[in-house]
């Protein structure tokens, strides 16, 4: 018998990202009573700021409370363009600003508008495990450019240049990145733009949502490149930098034929964002933006703290990181070693099952990002749960045999 609520092939291979696997694994040890810290989630210890919350109760107040426009609201697709404007030096139009239920849907909109089946995605590695997933459901073919640690986690001219192919419809570039903190400078971003000045095909993503977390001078693809605008899709949003993540506000800028095809998937997906979300991320954007300097300076010195105790293990390699709130040591050292309950640890995966079984820290596999032999944690909790995290991963790599 047929049955109905088979899977698509399309979606086939797609399942719960491993992020969230590992979080609810943790919480279900949490709730049999176990002392779990977790360090594998993406968002903010921090709350939202206080003038953005009142912002949001106002207009519920005032009653913005219907259906906006599909593309976001006048509002705070002008605010966007302002903070554009004092951030990265250009000013978009309204018409080439699409505002949605956080960037992923961003992500999803402009794929699902540009891709048919077959056409490739060339994505650096280690990427943001919804990157390839978000892909394929569109029906495209993802194609990893996998980066070293040595290279500082950033894709080359040269490694761009060999990929590109007839087929190839996009490059996706996330800067700062999540997992690796890696941060594409000037002179990087300057060089791949030579590149692809010579495949007039292929489309520019950048992904730049973490753009105020980051402790080297940032540069936005399109101040960089801005002969490339019309081929290029900057994807940001309130999530990270304000600790807005549950308000579901990102939006895309790229040129209007592309934004106006995302705007007709919207409007058949979600249409509108929340109207009052919408007023909370226009006060974000226009208040003061001195506390996004504060913030950044905590999540450095959260930085540098475990950078220091983890090189101190001997097992994990853990490079700095110039932006985001997340470091990716490789823990390749600890591969044909013993656990102290007789297993052999001879994956990522292996020593993040085994960290949180004996010491009830839960971290992610590598392989999750398209880079096995790393792991990734986030520092964007408290400094006594990231020291006693430390404290527990040193105590189980010094236990390794």
């Amino acid at each position: 018998m047929s049955d109905p609520f088979r899977r698509s092939a399309r979606i086939e291979a797609v399942e719960l990202s491993e992020i969230l696997r590992i979080s609810e694994l943790a919480d279900a040890l949490k709730r049999a009573g176990r002392d779990i810290i977790t360090l594998g989630t993406g968002e903010p210890d921090f709350p939202t700021p206080p003038h953005v919350v009142e912002a949001a109760h106002q207009a519920a107040l005032a009653g913005q409370t219907s259906y906006t426009l599909t593309a976001g609201t006048l509002d705070l697709r002008d605010a966007i363009a302002e903070a554009c404007q004092r951030d990265n030096g250009y000013r978009p139009e309204r018409g080439e600003t699409v505002v949605s239920t956080g960037a992923k849907q961003i992500l999803y909109n402009a794929f699902a508008a540009t891709l048919d089946p077959g056409d490739e995605v060339l994505i650096a590695a280690p990427y943001w495990t919804s990157y390839p997933d978000i892909v394929t459901v569109c029906g495209g073919k993802p194609v990893p450019l996998p980066t070293t640690a040595e290279a500082g986690f950033r894709v080359t001219p040269d490694q761009l240049r060999a990929a590109i192919t007839d087929r190839t419809r996009w490059l996706l570039l996330n800067t700062p990145s999540n997992p690796s903190g890696a941060v594409y400078g000037r002179e990087d971003l300057e060089a791949l733009a030579e590149v692809l000045r010579d495949a007039p095909h292929v489309g520019i993503m950048v992904d730049e949502i973490y753009q105020h977390i980051c402790y080297v001078p940032f540069h936005s693809f399109r101040s960089v490149a801005p002969d490339l605008a019309d081929r290029t899709l900057i994807v940001n949003g309130v999530s990270k930098s304000y600790a807005m993540t549950g308000w579901r506000i990102g939006w895309g800028i790229g040129p209007k034929r592309l934004i106006s095809a995302m705007i007709a998937i919207q409007s058949q997906i979600t249409s509108g964002p929340s109207s009052v979300s919408q007023a909370a991320a226009a006060a974000a954007l226009r208040g003061d933006q001195q506390l996004l300097a504060e913030r950044n300076d905590d999540f450095r010195e959260r930085r540098n703290i475990v950078v220091e105790a983890l090189n101190a293990t001997g097992v994990l390699s853990c490079p700095s990181a110039d932006g985001a709130f997340y470091l990716f040591p490789g823990c390749s050292a600890a591969f044909g070693k013993t656990t102290t309950s007789g297993r052999r640890i001879e994956t990522d995966a292996d020593f993040c099952e085994a960290l949180l079984e004996q010491e009830g820290v839960a971290l992610v596999p590598g392989r999750a990002f398209g880079t096995p032999g790393y792991v990734r944690l986030s520092y964007a909790y408290s400094r006594a749960s990231l020291k006693e995290a430390a404290t527990r991963i040193a105590r189980f790599c010094a236990s390794l045999t």
